[in-house]
């Protein structure tokens, strides 16, 4: 038996363990992320694709092979056509660059002279003056496409996760547990996220706003950055959308209907078919957005939510390291278990 200090000595020593593994693996990700992005996103890609090989190969009687062959054509079907579009809306937006960003400095012109407040505006001005937004677009666009054309290697890496997918062993154990949050998760953001941007672009091209598409499919990326990928996509049109329309009522409507598409899709539609979704806390998934955006990029915020789900259900499992998966979860000890909509971790 340890005494007290003993205890207390170990738990010290373990946790400096800890810290000092997650720095090595966290360096370890950062210079592995041209093979790692990757390969992320085959296994997130098999999580969509595994309902149609179950299908085929437990209910139609269908070959491994066949079903196989049949989930990699969807996959290279699915992302060619979601690159397809992503480049054609990013394009668009790189020639409204300049046109964007003026807008964006008359926005910010008029809203000092409606609130009559003359302090820090022309700081303010000089700094949109000298904002780089045609730099940061062509960035964020050359990651995106750069996303893309690894599509080879992604296919490759789902083909052979796909090939070596048991059906019944999938459902089983600490890999079964995770299987079941991480496809739920992807198959309901990826369909929320669709159906979101899709009404998004069609309520802004019915309200005549140029560009209307491209904040339709900035709508659907944006979506999978959970909490604060919604209020960007929603506030991304408004300086267009002040350049555009003279009339108050059209502006608004801008800003209040696609809001309002966002605000239903992920306070109402997701919770209901997410149930308690992936049981991390608000302040979790920030952290874990800055922490995988620091590693990876804008790539890795997409899949941070996804990820951070994970290693909570592999902390949890062990019981050195179960307080830091209920703390994840926004269970800490001496407080009473926080409400579902806190711990869901679904975008407000």
């Amino acid at each position: 038996m340890l005494d007290g200090m003993s205890e207390e000595r170990l738990r010290w020593v373990t946790g400096a363990l800890l810290v000092l593994a997650a720095v090595a693996l966290g360096a370890a990700l950062a210079d592995l992320k041209v093979l790692m992005v990757p390969f992320v996103l085959a296994v997130f890609i098999s999580y969509l694709v595994a309902p149609l090989l179950d299908l085929l190969e437990l209910r139609a009687g269908a070959p491994r092979w066949l079903a196989v062959a049949v989930g990699v054509l969807a996959v290279v079907l699915l992302t060619t056509g979601a690159g397809l579009l992503v480049t054609g809306a990013v394009r668009q937006l790189l020639e409204q660059a300049e046109i964007y960003q003026e807008s964006l400095r008359a926005l910010v012109r008029d809203g000092f002279q409606f609130v009559g407040v003359e302090y820090g505006r022309q700081p303010v001005m000089d700094a949109l003056r000298q904002l780089p937004l045609l730099d940061l677009l062509s960035a964020a666009a050359g990651t995106v496409l750069s996303i893309f054309s690894t599509l080879v290697l992604v296919v490759i890496f789902t083909l052979f996760m796909l090939a070596g997918r048991d059906p019944v062993d999938a459902r089983r154990g600490l890999y079964g547990e995770i299987d079941h949050a991480v496809r739920r998760y992807v198959v309901t953001k990826v369909l929320v996220s669709a159906g979101t941007g899709l009404a998004v672009g069609l309520i802004l091209a019915a309200l005549g706003l140029e560009l209307a598409l491209v904040f339709g499919v900035l709508a659907f990326l944006l979506n999978f950055i959970p909490n604060v990928g919604s209020v960007i996509s929603t506030l991304l049109p408004m300086p267009l959308a002040f350049a555009q329309f003279d009339s108050w009522w059209l502006i608004g409507a801008v800003l209040v209907l696609p809001g309002l598409v966002q605000f239903v899709a992920g306070n109402l539609v997701e919770p209901i078919f997410m149930g308690e979704g992936l049981d991390l806390h608000p302040v979790t998934i920030l952290l874990s957005l800055g922490v995988w955006g620091v590693l990876w990029g804008l790539p890795g915020m997409f899949l941070a939510a996804p990820m951070t789900a994970v290693l909570r259900i592999v902390l949890a499992r062990f019981d050195t390291t179960r307080g830091i998966a209920e703390a994840m979860a926004g269970r800490l000890p001496g407080m009473r278990p926080l409400g579902r909509g806190a711990a869901r971790g679904t975008a407000a």
